[in-house]
């Protein structure tokens, strides 16, 4: 069925190199996608040697308690993202969403799937939030339960990508809401990049206060910093 779909809206071509394809890639598209390997952090999913925890997350321990990442944010990583969120290109969110979930270790427990929250001015304009467009597929792959209306998003912030990292924890801070108690509750967010950790930090930061006790990230594509 995804091959029948892919074939009817992309008319049997590549997405990014327009040449043949069963899928939405072929398979040289695929091999080039920037799959993320080696020795990760496993709390932050940067580099790390020994896939210990790495020096930034032991010094100042962020709230989260895992991330899961599947690609490194480059080419052609980030035109698949960069068309998914800003292009409309709804197609390409099962693509996402299962190189997403096969990175996900097979041990990890989520009572429940929840997107980060767009606020309503900027789903407004967008018309859909890619990252429970994303959530959508991997709740289903997974067999878990997906949230869309757990969390809230208090503002309308401006957008992290337009700030420098060090303002992106001050712009995020008492954006979220939670709408009901999750006590005791593994809770996995879904979003389509990482890339300082601050939105995802202050959403666990939230999520805990309502009483999860646990909260990991499942994220499509990882930046990583000049230093890592």
């Amino acid at each position: 069925m995804r091959e029948f779909l892919s074939n009817l809206l992309f008319g049997g071509s590549c997405f990014l190199c327009r040449g043949a394809a069963r899928g939405i890639l072929c398979p040289a598209c695929d091999a080039d996608l920037p799959r993320l390997a080696g020795t990760l952090c496993p709390r932050c999913a940067l580099p790390s040697p020994g896939a210990a925890l790495c020096g930034r997350c032991l010094a100042d321990a962020p709230r989260y308690d895992a991330t899961a990442a599947a690609l490194a944010y480059r080419f052609p990583a980030d035109t698949l993202v960069h068309a998914l969120k800003f292009r409309s290109q709804l197609a390409l969110a099962p693509l996402l969403g299962d190189l997403l979930q096969k990175c996900i270790p097979a041990g990890e427990r989520a009572d429940c799937v929840l997107p980060v929250p767009l606020s309503k001015e900027r789903l407004r304009e967008r018309g859909y939030n890619q990252a429970a467009e994303i959530a959508r597929h991997v709740a289903r792959e997974r067999r878990a339960r997906l949230e869309l209306t757990v969390v809230a998003r208090e503002r309308n912030t401006r957008a992290q990508a337009d700030l420098p990292w060090s303002d992106r924890a001050r712009n995020v801070r008492g954006a979220f809401r939670c709408e009901r108690s999750l006590d005791g509750a593994a809770i996995a967010v879904v979003d389509d990049v990482m890339t300082t950790g601050a939105t995802l930090d202050e959403l666990a930061a939230t999520l805990k206060r309502a009483g999860a006790a646990r909260v990991v990230n499942w994220v499509v594509a990882r930046t990583f910093p000049p230093d890592a």
